[in-house]
C-alpha cells in the first residue's frame, strides 16, 4: 500500500532541513511496510544520501503518539552502533495525520538463522548492554511476564467475540490461556532491565560483512533481556518468515554467544532461567496477535494488509499448529 506523501514533500520545515531548493521534489520510493507501519527511502539531495521516511499508521500500545515514543527510542539507541540513526521527526500530525520521522538507511539483507545466530546475539548484547537514564520515557511493566499474558488475553479477546471464528480454534485458545496463567503464576520475577525490541522477528535484522543491524522499533520496552530473547527463539517467531525452528542445542548455543558478547549478563544457566517463561509465552503472543489480525483483515477498514501476513496467521490458527504447540511447548 502507498499514501500520498505530497504534504511531507511540500511542507516546509521538511524541505528546509533537507535543504530542497523551490520546484524540486525528492523521490519516495516504497521500501516495506509491517502491519502498522510504512517506509520509504528517498535520497538527501544536497549530498545524496539514502534516507528513510517512516510513518506509523497506528499504534499497537494505544499511544497518543506513536512516531515521538519510536524517535526517542532510536535516539536512546544511538550508541550501541546497532540502530538507525534519527535525523529528523515531525509529530505535529498537519502534514499527514500520523506523524512521521526520517532516519538513516542501514544496508543488508533479512537474517538467516542457518548462518547468522552468533552475529544476531552479539547485536542483541550490544543493544541490552545500553545503560538507559534513569528517567526514560520508555514504557517499563511491573511485571513484564504478566503483561505479554495480558496482552494475550486482550488480543484474543477479538477472535472469540468474533461470529467469524470457529469453535474449536475457540477452545484451543482459551486451553492455551490458561496454561499460560499457569506459566505466569509459576515463574520467578525477573530482576533486569534494559531496552529490549519485543518484535524480534529475522525480516527486522539487517545483516552484511561487516556488521548486523536491527531495525523496527516499534514496541519497544524498559523489560527484560529474556523477554526479546525468548521471542527470537520461539518458534512462532523462527517460523513466521521461514522454515526453522530452532533445535535445542542451537537456542543453547544461542544464549552462550550472547552472554560472552554481554556486557551485563555473563551466566547462560541464569538467562536461559529468565528466559524460557518468555519462550513459552511468545508462543501463545504469536497465536493470539493472529487471532486478532486475522479478525482484522477481515474488516474493510484495514488500511494495511499483506497475503503471505495473511497465509501465516491462518496456518498459526489452524487447529492441528494449535495442538501441537499446545503439546510441545506449554505443557502438554
Amino acid at each position: 500500500m502507498n499514501i500520498d506523501l505530497t504534504p511531507i514533500a511540500e511542507s516546509g520545515a521538511f524541505r528546509g532541513w533537507l535543504g530542497i531548493n523551490p520546484g524540486d521534489s525528492p523521490a519516495f520510493e516504497l521500501l516495506g511496510h509491517g502491519e502498522y507501519n510504512i517506509n520509504y527511502l528517498f535520497r538527501k539531495p544536497s549530498t545524496g544520501e539514502k534516507l528513510v521516511l517512516r510513518v506509523p499508521m497506528g499504534s499497537q500500545m494505544h499511544l497518543s503518539n506513536q512516531v515521538r515514543y519510536e524517535y526517542e527510542a532510536l535516539r536512546l539507541l544511538e550508541p550501541s552502533g546497532r540502530t538507525p540513526k534519527p535525523l529528523y521527526i515531525d509529530d505535529s500530525q498537519t502534514a499527514i495525520p500520523y506523524g512521521f520521522l526520517v532516519m538513516s538507511f542501514l544496508p543488508g539483507r533479512a537474517l538467516r538463522y542457518e548462518s547468522d545466530l552468533e552475529q544476531a546475539a552479539q547485536c542483541l548484547a550490544d543493544i541490552h548492554s545500553l545503560d538507559i537514564p534513569a528517567g526514560s520515557h520508555l514504557i517499563s511493566p511491573d511485571n513484564p511476564l504478566a503483561a505479554v499474558l495480558e496482552e494475550c488475553f486482550a488480543m484474543s479477546q477479538h477472535y472469540l467475540d468474533s461470529d467469524l471464528g470457529t469453535p474449536d480454534v475457540k477452545h484451543l485458545i482459551r486451553e492455551l490461556l490458561k496454561r499460560g496463567q499457569k506459566i505466569v503464576e509459576n515463574a520467578k520475577a525477573a530482576e533486569s532491565r534494559c531496552l529490549i525490541n519485543t518484535e524480534l522477528n529475522s525480516g527486522n535484522f539487517l545483516v552484511n560483512d561487516y556488521k548486523t543491524y536491527l531495525v523496527d522499533w516499534e514496541k519497544p520496552l524498559l523489560a527484560c533481556p529474556g523477554q526479546d530473547l525468548g521471542h527470537f527463539l520461539a518458534p512462532t517467531t523462527t517460523l513466521w518468515k521461514t522454515d526453522s525452528v530452532l533445535p535445542e542445542t542451537e537456542i543453547q548455543s544461542f544464549v552462550k554467544d550472547y552472554c560472552a558478547a554481554s556486557g551485563k549478563y555473563r551466566d547462560p544457566d541464569a538467562l536461559w532461567a529468565e528466559t524460557e517463561p518468555f519462550f513459552v509465552m511468545t508462543c501463545l503472543r504469536g497465536i493470539t496477535w493472529s487471532s486478532m489480525a486475522w479478525v482484522e483483515y477481515h474488516s474493510p477498514g484495514r488500511a494495511l494488509k499483506d497475503a503471505f501476513t495473511f497465509e501465516k496467521m491462518k496456518y498459526y490458527l489452524h487447529p492441528e499448529f494449535l495442538e501441537m504447540i499446545r503439546k510441545d511447548y506449554l505443557g502438554g
